[in-house]
């Protein structure tokens, strides 16, 4: 089991419960729930608002993934759960 922590309230939990998001190495572009072929760095969230909420707050998304966050990514994250 791989396990990673959400970077919205910091708990350890398992891969597949988390938000994945990528920014593509490649293409320098936001890839959310990506495959694992998408090299790049990653940063992990759980499937709820208040997490998504901290992570936006404290620009923790923006300093994990080191790229500037588009506003509209938080809207997208919130509509998928």
């Amino acid at each position: 089991m791989l396990e990673r922590k959400c970077i919205g309230c910091g708990k350890i939990k398992n891969r597949d419960e988390l938000i994945k998001i990528t920014r593509d190495h490649k293409a320098n572009t936001l890839v959310v729930n990506g495959n694992s072929k998408v090299f790049g760095r990653s940063a992990y969230l759980c499937y709820n608002k208040s997490c998504i909420d901290s992570a936006f707050k404290k620009n923790r998304l923006q300093k994990t993934l080191k790229t500037p966050i588009p506003e509209e990514l938080k809207g997208k994250l919130i509509n998928e759960l």
